[in-house]
């Protein structure tokens, strides 16, 4: 079928890729004109809609006038061109979108071109699911392809995530072309899909917010407050529908969000007043704002995805859950086969050989499989750069965003579940650290805060420092707060990191007064309990009127653990070596007991507290004299403490196990590992189990 024949068959198709090429073509680039004025004649051929069939014939003349060089003002031509295509576009998705009759929202789960033209967008009302169109046969099969509907909406949610990041750098640098085209073409790529699988409500928003963005990328006006929200929002509300697009698996079960219709109505009425354009103009510094700090984004190929040299392929993530289950087990069968006293016999020292062989052909596939989990952070940092920009405009501060580290690689379950606590974080880093301009002015600073987040390795964890060089913690007023809020005792003495600690506790806060941001004294419950969850820790490092820095230290993956085989009377324990300083077998002498804080062993010239193993797990015969049994150092230099075992059993790397809904969360204990023989062996959470140990004395 030739081009000319195809445009004619399927002119909304034709339309819609007209209309994308339309974007990107210059209007001193005759050839390609000239060539899109003639699909444009032919696609006009193929409309039964006059309204719509008008749009494409006036916008193929003026692409005409432009080719035949009779064009006075070539420049203004095309953009009307564009317009009018884009006109033409939306009135096919008002076609296929909705009928009104009185109260009721009618919408067609596919396109037709055989209706009358609307005169205006679809209204679609908030509430429960509009009711679907006459069934046609020829998008029936469309409409109700679930695989097809979740890679939409897996492919949605990255195009909208690269609309938000580039709307994030116009409110930077408002004449940044690469950053409008990359917006541009996520609200065009979205809005395409979305038409062919039936979400004609999904298309209808993303054609206007593309439409929204005409004039900026036009040049007629600077990109400013007013775009950057509506702009945002658009992203907002389409994100939201394509979420329920995936829970709805189809165009008929899909409801519409509240603040739909007053999105559209915003979209379509006046936008405030703007800049002229301005080469290298800069945002108004006197208008609180959060800027990220990053470079502009990277220019994108057809596609919508960078140049790169890598090929990439979709995997859904129950089958990577599925394929480490499956690896480790193969992993504790191995463990369990080496184990086997068979192979240390005369007969058996061949075998022993082809086993270690396999040994490190599994080690090898149970790291790439550990690999295919890991995910960066970009993400969930940029997620962050949203939460400073919009925190800050609601609090009235001048906040300038800044990311380092976001390449760094953290497994997938963890990604989300870190997410909540470091919004909580940024919230409060933005309405508590940083002060308001006329404050930090007096103080000699400049009136810009500054807000900055960090991920790095470090051995087996992650790092994430979230730093503000705000108002810092001042312990005095903590603790002064903590009494007033019956906290703690009136007379209570706290050293400076206990007294830092008490932002964690539930219903304090050092806010003034309740507010939609803070206040109630729950933001920081919720991070040291997220964290926790996630087997990590947190620690705060502050001086006051400098600022404060946040330290998040979690495990790599959950999934596996490097640990240190240890025994205590006939039970064995795992503890993660990311945890352990150094081992070592006391000396009589460095054992002392001092009234009030129990046991301690002095290691040079420190006194370390020293708490059994074997009496926090209720273990009988364990080693009762510690000169005869270890005592392993866990924890950091500041906060360190001991643990008494009988012997080490080796260095060992286990998968993870959860001990299941029937025993539930034991405390001290993060989860469970198959061991060599067959056994199980607990490992501990040394922070956890501190804790449990100083509670328990």
């Amino acid at each position: 079928m030739t081009r000319q024949a195809s445009d004619q068959d399927d002119p909304s198709s034709a339309l819609d890729d007209v209309a994308a090429t339309l974007v990107w073509v210059e209007v001193d680039d005759e050839a390609a004109i000239a060539e899109l004025a003639a699909r444009l004649a032919t696609v006009a051929a193929g409309i039964e809609a006059p309204a719509r069939r008008e749009l494409v014939a006036q916008a193929g003349k003026k692409l005409s006038r432009i080719a035949d060089g009779t064009a006075k003002a070539p420049a203004d031509n095309l953009a009307a061109a564009r317009r009018l295509v884009a006109a033409a576009v939306d009135t096919a998705a008002v076609d296929a979108a909705a009928t009104t009759q009185s109260d009721e929202v009618t919408v067609s789960a596919c396109p037709s071109d055989e209706r009358a033209p609307a005169s205006g967008p679809p209204t679609l009302e908030e509430g429960p699911p509009p009711p679907a169109a006459a069934e046609d046969p020829r998008c029936e099969a469309i409409d109700n392809d679930p695989e097809l509907i979740q890679e939409f909406v897996s492919e949605a949610y990255e195009y909208l995530t690269a609309a938000e990041r580039a709307l994030l750098v116009l409110e930077a640098m408002p004449d940044d072309r690469p950053a409008v085209d990359t917006v541009f073409r996520a609200f065009h790529t979205v809005k395409g899909v979305a038409a062919v699988l039936g979400f004609t409500h999904i298309a209808a928003l993303a054609h206007r917010a593309e439409s929204l963005l005409i004039p900026v990328r036009e040049g007629l006006v600077r990109f400013g407050l007013a775009y950057a929200n509506l702009s945002l929002r658009a992203v907002d509300m389409i994100r939201s529908l394509v979420e329920r697009a995936g829970a709805a698996g189809g165009a008929a079960g899909l409801s519409v969000p509240e603040g739909y219709s007053a999105l559209m109505a915003s979209l379509d009425g006046p936008i405030g007043a703007d800049e002229p354009a301005t080469p290298g103009a800069a945002v108004d510094p006197n208008e609180p704002a959060s800027v990220e700090k990053s470079p502009a984004p990277a220019a994108e190929t057809p596609a919508g995805a960078a140049p790169t040299t890598e090929t990439w392929v979709r995997v859904r993530t129950d089958r990577l859950d599925q394929l480490m289950d499956i690896v480790g087990e193969l992993v504790i069968a191995q463990a369990i086969l080496s184990s086997d006293p068979a192979l240390g016999s005369e007969h058996g020292r061949e075998l022993g050989r082809k086993v270690g062989l396999a040994g490190k052909t599994v080690r090898e596939l149970h790291d790439l499989s550990l690999a295919l989990r890991m995910v960066p952070l970009r993400g969930t940092f940029q997620k962050m750069a949203r939460v400073v920009r919009d925190t800050a405009r609601r609090v009235g501060r001048n906040v300038e965003f800044s990311t380092e580290g976001d390449e760094t690689e953290i497994d997938r379950k963890l990604v989300d579940a870190l997410a909540d606590p470091l919004v909580h974080m940024v919230r409060n880093a933005v309405d508590h650290g940083i002060e308001p301009a006329e404050h930090r002015q007096r103080a000699g600073k400049p009136p810009g805060g500054n807000v900055r987040l960090r991920a790095y390795h470090a051995g087996g964890n992650v790092m994430v420092e979230l730093s503000d060089d705000g108002r810092g913690l001042d312990s005095d007023k903590l603790v002064a707060s903590a009494v007033a809020k019956g906290l703690l005792d009136p007379g209570a003495t706290l050293s400076e990191q206990e007294a830092f600690q008490l932002i964690f506790e539930p219903g304090f806060s050092t806010a003034a007064a309740v507010t939609d941001v803070s206040g109630r004294g729950v933001g920081m419950d919720v991070v040291r309990r997220g964290i926790e969850s996630l087997s990590g820790r947190i620690d705060i490092a502050s001086t006051p009127g400098r600022g404060t820095t946040f330290t998040v230290r979690i495990p790599l993956t959950l999934a596996i653990t490097d640990g240190m085989l240890v025994r205590v009377g006939a039970e064995r324990f795992i503890v993660p070596t990311a945890n352990i300083r150094i081992t070592l077998r006391p000396e009589a002498s460095s054992l002392k007991t001092v009234s009030g804080r129990g046991e301690l062993v002095v290691l040079r010239g420190e006194a370390i507290p020293m708490f059994r193993l074997g009496r926090i797990f209720g273990v009988p015969d364990a080693v009762d004299d510690p000169t005869r049994g270890l005592v392993v150092i866990v924890g950091e230099e500041d906060s360190c403490s001991a643990l008494l075992v009988d012997d080490l059993l080796g260095k060992q790397q286990v998968v993870t196990k959860s001990l299941g809904e029937f025993i539930g969360k034991v405390p001290g204990v993060s989860g469970g590992a198959i061991l060599g023989d067959g056994r199980v062996g607990l490992i501990v959470d040394p922070d956890a189990l501190i804790a449990l140990a100083r509670q328990a004395a």
